[in-house]
């Protein structure tokens, strides 16, 4: 089924880290934030024809504005810059000795929804060595495409509600200027709001695309 572990890191006063293992010899794995949520739907993975796929996730503030500070650079940029280097340092090299991992550029993407897709694209652009993939669902507007910006983004799959005009208007955005750039970019558009089950039931699609391209 997969085993869920918690650890605690020292950062931020005690700041927890949620990873979904596979009980198959892992062949990627994701980065996120929210870890409250995202890893638990690893478990959906075990039955569908995809890579084994680590999950590896920060969890968020309870306060949904130091939440978006985190996940956004755009309104505090010490508090995201912060955040982004203790993902990116103490996380990936604990994941690295923790399991025993060689973390490659086409194994590794970053993921995230809501105010977490804004995180990823922001990561995917500003750590394009290390992330083959974005993968983010409904996406808020905080963080914005550049010419800048989408020249160096890797592939990106954008996901987003019919009934949430505010998030799919942001994901067209993404897409519409990283084509425009000739990258690699899918805009998915499902039947949905902005909720979790949308959400839970791309992530399947979006590991396959992301890594069985």
């Amino acid at each position: 089924m997969g085993e869920l572990i918690i650890e605690t890191f020292s950062y931020d006063g005690g700041r927890q880290v949620t990873v979904y293992v596979p009980t198959r010899p892992v062949q990627a794995v994701i980065f996120c934030g929210d870890g409250q949520l995202i890893p638990h739907w690893g478990h959906d993975l075990k039955t569908q024809p995809l890579p084994a796929t680590m999950i590896v996730g920060v969890h968020r503030l309870a306060d949904e504005t130091l939440r978006l500070h985190e996940y956004s650079p755009k309104f505090d940029p010490s508090r995201f810059k912060a955040h982004e280097e203790f993902l990116m340092n103490d996380v990936r090299s604990w994941v690295s000795s923790r399991f025993g991992l060689k973390l490659t550029r086409e194994h590794t993407a970053v993921c995230g929804v809501s105010a977490g897709g804004e995180l990823a694209l922001a990561l995917g652009a500003r750590h394009p060595d290390v992330f083959g993939a974005i993968l983010s669902a409904s996406p808020g507007a905080g963080f914005r495409p550049t010419d800048e910006i989408t020249s160096v983004m890797p592939p990106t799959y954008l996901v987003a509600g019919t009934q949430e005009p505010f998030f799919l208007e942001n994901a067209l955005r993404w897409a519409i200027a990283l084509r425009k750039k000739g990258k690699k970019v899918v805009l998915k558009e499902r039947d949905a709001g902005h909720d979790q089950e949308m959400w839970r039931a791309e992530l399947p699609r979006m590991i396959a695309w992301a890594f069985a391209r």
